[in-house]
């Protein structure tokens, strides 16, 4: 048997509030979650997968209309599977398209770093800058995955 989690236990494993995760059982982004005698949620592992995925998505800036819309295609069920990975491909080039911005940002903050160092300690460097390490291409990696 498997086994069963309160919203409580299901908000302590995940990080997200009951509140959202009623919020998510509202807007339909969880399938209707099974209910304890006395009317209480009851959440499977898979649930707390399902959850976890959803977690990816909001973190990696996916809105909640989109998210929504992959469920309902989910949902669906078969015959929807390509849908559902155009929208996945779409967020990844959404989420790389950032990255690239980051990545961009981050190399004019460690530009300023290097300035200000060389000012301030006469090119010595300092114990900040020693505990941190400059990229050159933080990036280059994630981008060939």
């Amino acid at each position: 048997m498997e086994e069963e989690l309160t919203i409580q236990m299901v908000a302590e494993r995940t990080g997200i509030s009951a509140h959202t995760l009623r919020y998510y059982e509202r807007i339909g982004l969880l399938d209707s979650v099974e209910r304890a005698s006395n009317g209480h949620r009851r959440y499977t592992e898979r649930d707390l997968e399902w959850l976890t995925f959803l977690m990816c998505l909001r973190s990696t800036g996916m809105p909640i209309r989109q998210m929504k819309q992959y469920m309902d295609l989910k949902k669906k069920g078969a015959g929807t599977e390509q849908e559902r990975l155009d929208l996945l491909l779409l967020h990844r080039k959404h989420v790389l398209d950032h990255m690239h911005e980051l990545e961009n940002n981050l190399h004019k903050i460690e530009k300023k770093i290097r300035l200000y160092t060389t000012l301030t300690t006469d090119g010595g460097g300092s114990a900040i800058e020693s505990q941190v390490e400059l990229t050159e291409q933080p990036m280059q990696e994630i981008s060939r995955a």
